[in-house]
Parts: structure tokens; C-alpha cells; sequence
């Protein structure tokens, strides 16, 4: 797959990448390796499943390029590529994840990430990513950039009773439950729901629920 920007050879002058896989499933890290092992420009120098493997390794294998998970245990790979970044500037760091959340990327690119790929993405799309970061440059998956743009676009406004519902949902209420403590019928609450849905453009009621719960902690977010 061509990387969506153009970018030099990020190993003509300087020998093999250096990258550091950073993720705490090992077979998520076995299968990254081995796709990365059949890039004579690569060179996989160390593995970590922990932040604090991540600091060590990080000193002790000297990589250009952290491909880095979002969703460690403990503590955020968002926090962790910040954390490193202030160690070392000159580092490369590439987010791997499977959530494609806009505001989990625009965090890592303020923690100064230069990229941002989906672990479901095809093996040439991590490949082009790591060359982008590698050679200077960034990198976002298509699913992420499509997700970020189409969150930015205008909402529709919701009336206040969808609004009212939106958060309920968010909350992880049923539509039994917001009919019972709104003194709407279950059917008005299902019909508000479709509405909710065909104005804010979304798929499915999985869709729905997920920008509901994203929308709370919108709300509740001290920042």
C-alpha cells in the first residue's frame, strides 16, 4: 500500500531503522516482529510489555522509532511516549491501536507522536507508517483521519429531550430505564433514538452508543 505522503528512503544514509515494539500481548508483538523482519530496513531491536521495560529498553537498545500501543496496562502508551519524548527528543514515536477515537489521537499527537495506526490496518499500511516517521514526517491511518475529519464537521443541534437521551445512554441506561425516569413510552424513547441517529449521521446502535458514552465523558471532563 503507498503511504498517503511522500517520503525519502529513511534508511539511505543511516543503515536499518532501529524500532522498538512496545505492547503487552506478546503474540500482538510476535506478529508485528515478523512482518518487520521482512524489511531488510527494519531492524526490531527490542520488545517491552510494560512501561517500565518500555524506559529500559528504551536506554539500553537506542531505537529510532517506538512503535508504541495506546492501550498498555498500568499506564497509557500516551502517557509513556510522552514520558520518553522528554528523555529523548529526537525520538520517533509511532501509536498502534485498535480504537480509532479522535480524541485518543489528538492526544497522542500533543504528547508529540508522529503517527497514528490501526492494529486491524493492512500490513503495507503499518510499513508505510513507520517509513513516514522514520524518514521525519507523519503518519495517520486512513479509518483515523476519516473518523478525526468527520468529527469535526458541524453536528446537527439535537433537540433538548434527545439531548436528555443522548446522555442517558451515555450513562448506560436503557431505553426502559429513560422512558421510566423521563415519563416518556419505551416506543417515543426508541423513536428519539432514530432520530439521534439520522441526524448525527451514525450507522448502527453500536455507533450510537459509543458517541453516547464518548459524549458523557465530554461532559464530565475536568480539562
Amino acid at each position: 500500500m503507498t503511504s498517503p505522503i511522500s517520503v525519502p528512503d529513511p534508511t539511505a544514509a543511516t543503515g536499518p531503522v532501529r524500532i522498538l515494539l512496545v505492547d503487552d500481548h506478546p503474540l500482538v508483538r510476535e506478529g508485528v516482529r515478523s512482518r518487520l523482519q521482512g524489511e531488510a530496513r527494519y531492524l526490531v531491536v527490542g520488545e517491552a510489555g510494560s512501561a517500565e521495560e518500555a524506559m529500559v529498553m528504551l536506554v539500553s537498545t537506542q531505537p529510532q522509532v517506538v512503535l508504541l500501543d495506546v492501550g498498555l496496562r498500568g499506564q497509557s502508551g500516551i502517557q509513556l511516549a510522552q514520558t520518553m519524548l522528554e528523555r529523548r527528543d529526537d525520538l520517533r514515536v509511532l501509536m498502534y491501536s485498535m480504537y480509532d477515537n479522535p480524541e485518543y489521537v489528538q492526544r497522542a499527537l500533543q504528547a508529540g507522536a508522529r503517527g497514528y495506526v490501526l492494529k486491524d490496518a493492512p500490513a503495507g499500511e503499518i510499513v508505510a507508517a513507520i517509513d513516514a516517521v522514520a524518514a521525519g514526517g507523519t503518519f495517520l491511518s486512513p479509518g483515523v483521519s476519516r473518523r478525526m475529519f468527520r468529527n469535526q464537521q458541524p453536528r446537527p443541534l439535537l433537540s433538548p429531550r434527545e439531548s436528555e437521551i443522548l446522555t442517558a445512554l451515555g450513562r448506560g441506561e436503557s431505553s426502559k430505564q429513560i422512558a421510566k425516569a423521563l415519563d416518556l413510552s419505551v416506543r417515543t424513547v426508541e423513536t428519539h433514538r432514530q432520530n439521534i441517529k439520522r441526524k448525527l449521521e451514525l450507522d448502527g446502535q453500536a455507533d450510537l452508543i459509543r458517541y453516547a458514552v464518548e459524549h458523557a465523558r465530554g461532559l464530565h471532563r475536568d480539562d
